[in-house]
Order: structure tokens, then sequence, then C-alpha cells
């Protein structure tokens, strides 16, 4: 973790990777919770909400806002100010971190129809 945006070398080859594509969408991982985090501040993207609750349906995941804490930080939260088109982080699993190797066929059963469904939409540009 930084003292300010963009000074570690993983966070810049994010930004210029962004910065060179046309992403529809975006979906950033972490742990703890189990939650989809969909929006920033009151930016509520065009059809993010929708696409968040297919995600939702499809891993049993709780469609959640941010904790105004936790906003400002996320490649999610530059993606929605930036951009508005939808951005998610995907809270998976739960417990301490880093999370047990026994939870992964849970969490990849549970993600295999988000990163699906993610792709659709990003291609459906209704």
């Amino acid at each position: 973790m930084g003292f300010s945006p963009l000074i570690e070398p993983e966070s810049l080859a994010l930004y210029n990777f962004t910065l060179q594509h046309n992403f529809s969408l975006i979906i950033a991982y972490h742990t703890q919770g189990k939650e989809i985090y969909w929006n920033y501040q009151n930016i509520n993207p065009p059809r993010g909400l929708e696409i968040a609750k297919k995600f939702s349906n499809v891993s049993g995941y709780s469609v959640a806002d941010v904790p105004f804490n936790a906003s400002f930080a996320g490649y999610k939260d530059w993606f929605i100010l930036n951009y508005n088109r939808p951005g998610y982080t995907i809270e998976a699993g739960f417990g301490k971190n880093p999370l047990p190797i026994n939870q992964f066929n849970e969490i990849y059963n549970n993600n295999l129809g988000i990163l699906v469904l993610g792709l659709v939409e990003s291609q459906n540009k209704s």
C-alpha cells in the first residue's frame, strides 16, 4: 500500500492498462464478506445495479453499497468516477486472510458465473 495514488508499480500498471483499453465494465477482486460493491458515492453507472443483481443471483453474494470509510481507494471507485461505467468489487470468501486453500472450490464455483456474466454484459451495449 502506497502513501499516494499510483506510486506502487502494480497500481500504475493497472492504471496504464485501463487507459489503453476501452473496457465496458471492470471487476476487481478482494476478500472478506461475500458481497458485491457496485457504486461509488452517489455515482450509479448505467446498468450498474442491474448487473450487480445478476452477479448476486449466480454467486449467492449480497449486493451492497460501499461503506463510506472504504470509498476513495479502490480501482472500481476510480473506474466509475472517470468512466461512469459499471465497476464492481467482489468480496470473495470469508475468514482470516490469506483465505485458506480449502475455500478455493467454493469461491471458484461462486464466482465462475460472475466472470461469465461479466463477459456477456461487457458485450451488451443496451
